[in-house]
């Protein structure tokens, strides 16, 4: 183990380095790159027995969990997903609506980090992996954004578009961020900041909450560059009116609430051994 050089007064001193953690510790992803923290991937999912197969394929082997949360579906959902990652956990939904699956998908999480992504194939899997670099690197939330540069969408239509500006601008006003996209479902976070996070809203505008509870609070928010992709197969329950109109709600009734203060770093993970080796 070598020493830390550093100066005080002009003169050199010399300290032992941190202990890295043990080499089975860390997870491979690629023959040049390992993560040591576990990674949960919650995937809602109502009727899409069709799309399982792309999304599946596109979560990466080197991931912990996979949470699929069936919206009590009546097609052959569950079963496929069983098929396809024998050991996924499944999670029946009792309530309604994307939000409500989440909170429940989240609540089953075991991992130091999660992720959502959608079921419908319009998020590609294999952009996990920036997410969770962009963690384990100093974020504590990160959000996809089909505006950063290197991201886009196939699916955004003129209305959703500028609905989505509109309502961003607002929340960077508001909340003094800098956002370039608010209404995006793909999103990864330390699981200790679940309760910063307080999910308790039912539909869409889950989204707008997390990003907006999560600046509240001060965690370090950091964006990285998304492509959404057009769903696969089947339609969207999203209504850009009425879902819209949601979200602004929420973003009003978020300025009247008190922030809940973040869960400090455990002590015994240090940041930089819980980094990329």
């Amino acid at each position: 183990m070598s020493p830390e050089i550093t100066k005080h007064n002009g003169k050199a001193h010399t300290s032992p380095l941190r202990s890295m953690p043990p080499p089975s510790s860390f997870t491979p992803v690629t023959p040049h790159l390992a993560i040591s923290p576990t990674v949960s991937v919650v995937v809602p999912a109502m009727n899409e027995a069709e799309n399982l197969p792309h999304v599946f394929a596109t979560i990466p082997q080197w991931v912990d969990e996979i949470v699929l949360v069936d919206g009590n579906s009546i097609d052959d959902t569950v079963a496929v997903a069983r098929r396809l990652r024998p050991n996924v956990k499944v999670v029946t939904q009792t309530g309604k609506g994307k939000g409500d699956a989440l909170s429940a998908g989240f609540a089953a999480c075991t991992s130091d980090i999660i992720v959502m992504i959608d079921a419908d194939g319009s998020t590609d899997g294999h952009e996990i992996i920036n997410f969770v670099g962009a963690l384990v690197t100093g974020a504590d939330f990160v959000k996809g954004s089909r505006y950063a540069s290197g991201g886009g969408s196939d699916d955004l239509t003129v209305n959703r578009r500028l609905g989505n500006k509109v309502l961003t601008g607002i929340v960077n006003v508001m909340y003094r961020t800098s956002y370039t996209d608010l209404c995006y479902g793909y999103n990864a976070f330390w699981a200790r900041h679940l309760d910063v996070l307080d999910l308790d809203c039912d539909g869409f505008e889950v989204e707008t909450l997390m990003n907006v509870r999560a600046a509240k609070a001060g965690l370090k928010v950091h964006e990285v560059p998304s492509h959404e992709r057009n769903r696969i197969h089947g339609e969207s329950n999203l209504h850009v009116v009425r879902d819209g109109f949601r979200v602004l709600k929420t973003i009003l009734k978020e300025w009247r609430r008190q922030p809940t203060q973040p869960q400090p770093e455990p002590a015994a993970t240090p940041a930089a051994d819980r980094g990329v080796a």
